[in-house]
């Protein structure tokens, strides 16, 4: 067996059209091209796609079967097209893109919706570590670009961009000491167990929203409103989180004395000066920093 694109385009095309001439049309050829063409795929497959009998074509049950497999062929033809013109074009095949979970999910999702748009062939790894593991592994080269809370110190080596601010609500059960209602001072945030995002490794960065002295560490912002809802503790949570858990009802956010809004924490872009950009980091950087965030909607 013997195919060829061209016999199974012009098999395609009759099938999709009604007809040879229609089909010739289509892909600019001969009518004669076209039926040779057919006419050759059918004795390399060796079945007849097509019922003759009549004024025009019609697919035999074995060509409405094969036209199926015929159009993945041709779809992944245009794919590898596709990605031949990026690679020729200077856009990378792979990048790898660290966030961390303070950043909205959906505008990390609309953002990557447009880039898959753009950049179809490009194969993305997304990477979801905390704080200052996010321009750690910028750092390493571990990946290309980090969305990540804004560092007091910043490695040299690194270029920012500021991004915004995301506001983390004070949460905690119904049945908590904290949830009377009342506004909750410094001091009475103190004497209740926090529970705070953790990184892989010790640092003034995760000490930043420290204020109790008994506090359990967590990987996950999600993990944490679970733990929250179970009176484990009180924490700091992103408003997105918070928003978006299924956790969300059975939790209330007391208001703070000390902060007129919810407790802000800015992001930042990261990306490392040295390492050489392609074209889909260059927009996805680009993207990124054009982007607004949205804020909650009490503060709308």
């Amino acid at each position: 067996m013997s195919l060829s694109i061209d016999q199974l385009q012009a098999f395609a095309a009759a099938a999709e059209t009604g007809s040879f001439s229609a089909a010739a049309r289509r892909l600019g050829k001969a009518q004669s091209v076209i039926s040779a063409a057919v006419a050759n795929l059918e004795i390399d497959v060796g079945n007849a796609l097509f019922d003759r009998t009549g004024r025009y074509p019609v697919l035999t049950p074995v060509g409405e079967r094969l036209l199926a497999e015929a159009r993945v062929i041709l779809e992944r033809c245009e794919h590898f097209r596709g990605v031949a013109m990026s690679l020729g074009e200077g856009v990378e095949t792979r990048l790898v893109l660290a966030v961390d979970e303070l950043y909205p999910e959906e505008t990390l999702g609309g953002l990557l919706e447009e880039f898959s748009g753009l950049f179809p062939a490009v194969e993305l790894e997304l990477l979801f570590p905390l704080m200052e593991d996010v321009s750690r592994l910028v750092l390493e080269g571990g990946a290309d670009l980090g969305i990540m809370w804004r560092q007091e110190v910043l490695p040299p080596a690194l270029g920012f961009h500021a991004l915004g601010w995301v506001p983390m609500q004070l949460v905690c059960a119904p049945d908590h000491p904290l949830a009377g209602g009342q506004r909750i001072d410094w001091e009475e945030l103190k004497r209740y167990r926090q529970l705070m995002v953790a990184t892989r490794t010790d640092s003034e960065e995760k000490m930043r929203l420290r204020v109790a002295s008994d506090v359990w560490w967590v990987e996950s912002q999600w993990v944490i409103v679970e733990l929250v809802k179970r009176r484990l503790g009180w924490a700091f949570v992103p408003w997105h989180v918070v928003a978006n858990s299924p956790a969300a009802a059975k939790l209330v956010s007391p208001p703070l004395a000390f902060q007129e809004q919810d407790w802000p924490v800015a992001m930042e872009l990261v990306w490392l000066k040295q390492r050489p950009a392609g074209k889909a980091a260059r927009w996805l950087r680009e993207r990124i920093c054009g982007q607004v965030l949205p804020r909650p909607i009490h503060e709308r």
